[in-house]
């Protein structure tokens, strides 16, 4: 192999083991040449200039420092920054690409776990299991064996709102279910919808329409409480939200209303604020199962991202397309 070009971790020391387990760094070490006794979470560190100068590729991930002028000046040899996690948006700036630097993100990686989580939550919700559980808790007691009605995964609507990476993938795994997916999204049209194998629909409509309504769209001005006070009544009486996106999206006080009334249920796997405060009724009421942000990738999960770097590394030296490039201009629409 020729002189593999040199390499340096940017991001929070700890999660260089936990994302680049042994053989995952030793398949990213066969593309460059990278000290994970180095790592980056300080840029104003001498040593760090110091392998900053030499730098070519730029592994980054949780941690990362802000990649400033001051960084990228520090980095003239720089040709490359593959993220080890999803959103680039906490250190990158525009300057980076003005400087035709390529950009990666393990965010399709990452994609994987999310929407498992979200199709485990849906087919559970479908069964209502979150409601069941907590009936049994009160009672200390068990119905027995018999047919429920209302309940059931048969035919049950399910809306996705946002075709990110984790709404796709959500579709994607809900394929072999006897289940109806429907989407909304603005920046989706019809052919693409179909593409998908779902119908596009507003947001309204799929709010009035869906059992289930799964949220997996990004944290912009424009979706910034996109789920209101409004958007839920629109929801059946009986409809679960999911929400593995960002806690902002919803409006936590309207949400805790309707949950009150027992009119809807929720799994929240992402709250505003976050964490959630000691005292907030989301942890006491019945219909809402909120979990700490572990949708995402977790455990043995993390060694899925630190993968995706080492096989974006291997395509960008053998001269091809970035799998999992990320564009300036959709940096805005994206997490």
């Amino acid at each position: 192999m020729s002189q593999r070009p040199q390499a340096l971790f940017a991001m929070a020391a700890e999660h260089v083991p936990q994302v680049f387990p042994p053989e995952v760094l030793a398949r990213l070490r066969e593309s460059v040449d990278i000290d994970p006794a180095l790592v980056a979470g300080d840029f104003t560190d001498p040593r760090v200039l110091d392998a900053l100068a030499r730098t070519e590729i730029l592994v980054t991930g949780w941690g990362c420092p802000r990649l400033d002028e001051a960084v990228l000046d520090a980095a003239p040899r720089l040709r490359a920054v593959l993220h080890s996690a999803g959103s680039v948006k906490s250190f990158a700036t525009p300057g980076i690409w003005r400087r035709g630097i390529a950009v990666s993100s393990a965010a399709a990686a990452n994609a994987v776990p999310v929407a498992e989580y979200t199709l485990a939550a849906i087919l559970l919700a479908g069964k209502d299991v979150f409601a069941a559980r907590e009936r049994m808790r009160a009672t200390r007691a068990s119905t027995g064996w018999g047919v429920i009605p209302g309940i059931g995964n048969h035919g049950r609507r399910v809306g996705v709102i946002g075709a990110s990476r984790i709404g796709r993938r959500v579709l994607e795994l809900l394929r072999p279910f006897d289940l109806r997916p429907v989407l909304t999204d603005p920046y989706v049209d019809e052919k693409e919808a179909a593409a998908l194998g779902v119908p596009l629909l507003p947001l309204d409509e799929l709010l009035r329409t869906s059992d289930i309504v799964t949220v997996h769209a990004p944290e912009t001005p424009e979706t910034h409480r996109m789920i209101g006070r409004r958007e839920l009544a629109l929801m059946p009486d009986g409809a679960v939200l999911i929400n593995t996106a960002r806690g902002a999206l919803v409006d936590h006080d309207a949400l805790v209303a309707e949950l009150r009334a027992g009119r809807l249920t929720a799994v929240l796997d992402v709250t505003d604020p976050e964490p959630l405060p000691a005292d907030s009724p989301l942890y006491d009421l019945p219909g809402a199962f909120v979990t700490p942000h572990l949708a995402g990738s977790q455990g043995n999960e993390l060694a899925r991202l630190g993968l995706a770097v080492a096989e974006e590394a291997e395509r960008l030296l053998a001269g091809g397309e970035l799998a999992y490039g990320v564009d300036l201009a959709a940096l805005e629409r994206v997490a």
